[in-house]
């Protein structure tokens, strides 16, 4: 699949105010070969050994998730475990080896008094048969189709 996003360039002043004066198409190329799931509340993920992002899972496959987690402290580089789990249901699926695709700043405007939040995206990698049995469980009892 490929989406065209519109990036303003140059802005001058119009009649009605601030206008762009060129447009800029870039294409993006969706990466991503298995369809992600929106997840229920509730459903965090954690990254190891440091336990400094703390996030509740936006999206999952079964190749990745995405998250959205605080920013509290310096975040470690090198971490390379995450732990999904459930607030209130007692499943948790622990020591899933990934790589981070993107963490970057967030949509959502910071308000005053809040902390800044980052979104992380990623990759599963070399998960053991069970931690497939578990994921697979996740996704079919616990997300949103």
């Amino acid at each position: 699949m490929t989406v065209i996003l519109h990036q303003y360039g140059d802005y001058g002043l119009g009649l009605s105010g601030f206008i762009p004066k060129r447009m800029e198409k870039k294409k993006f190329t969706e990466r991503r070969k298995l369809k992600r799931f929106h997840v229920q509340d509730g459903a965090f993920a954690v990254v190891r050994p440091e336990f400094t992002r703390l996030g509740q899972i936006i999206n999952i496959s079964y190749e990745g998730l995405a998250f959205q987690y605080a920013v509290t402290t310096n975040q470690e580089n090198g971490a390379s475990e995450l732990d999904i789990f459930l607030t209130g249901d007692g499943f948790y699926l622990e020591n899933m080896s990934f790589e981070t695709v993107s963490d970057r700043r967030a949509t959502r405007k910071s308000s005053k008094g809040f902390l800044p939040l980052r979104r992380c995206s990623v990759r599963f990698k070399d998960l053991t048969g069970t931690q497939i049995a578990q994921l697979e469980y996740f996704i079919q009892n616990h997300t949103i189709n």
